[in-house]
């Protein structure tokens, strides 16, 4: 998937959140190619605080572009899960995850980055952090019985290229609290970062 495409399929739905007020942010294998090591990616995964009001609206505006189906998204909405769009022309799907009020979640949307794909192109996007990045793929990867090969190296990917600007405090006290913090340390051991405040 190249970028263009990405921007083409993506940059509608983020209007759109916009224009509706809609809290979100860009993470997943996009969020952590900006931030780490670039890898190729099938879809997009967008955190967002869709609510029942929304969803008429949403169907309304990109209906004309996407496959969007206004009872899978409720049904996301009171499931605290996710949703796909399809953009038609790229075939790129968008997965939204509905923003759930836990004290992570709440941390990473408040933490959330406004950032470029390309320093040429004029329009932001908000991305996870690069350490809310890493505790999601942790939590991922914690969730898959540790066999997603794929999640691994994202997590060593934006440790080895964010480096000493990340925020190790903030990452311990996370990953203490969500039982990860032996995984985070072992994958910054692999990383060849050193794991200190």
């Amino acid at each position: 998937m190249k970028t263009p495409d990405i921007l083409s399929a993506l940059t509608p739905v983020i209007e759109v959140f916009e224009q509706l007020s809609i809290p979100h942010y860009i993470g997943g294998s996009v969020a952590s190619s900006i931030y780490g090591m670039a890898r190729a990616t099938i879809d997009v995964d967008i955190v967002a605080d869709i609510k029942k009001h929304h969803v008429s609206k949403l169907k309304e505006k990109l209906d004309e572009k996407y496959y969007i189906d206004e009872d899978m998204i409720l049904g996301a909405i009171n499931n605290f899960s996710s949703f796909n769009l399809i953009h038609f022309e790229t075939a790129i799907k968008i997965d939204v995850f509905i923003y759930k009020d836990e004290p992570h979640q709440r941390k990473a949307i408040e933490r959330k980055v406004k950032d470029k794909f390309d320093e040429e192109l004029d329009f932001e996007y908000y991305f996870s952090s690069p350490e809310d990045i890493i505790i999601a793929k942790l939590r991922w990867f914690e969730q898959g019985n540790r066999v997603s090969e794929r999640q691994w190296l994202d997590i060593l990917g934006v440790i080895k290229v964010q480096g000493e600007n990340l925020d190790i405090q903030y990452l311990r006290v996370w990953s203490q609290k969500l039982g990860l913090l032996n995984l985070l340390e072992k994958a910054f051991n692999e990383g060849g970062i050193q794991f200190k405040d």
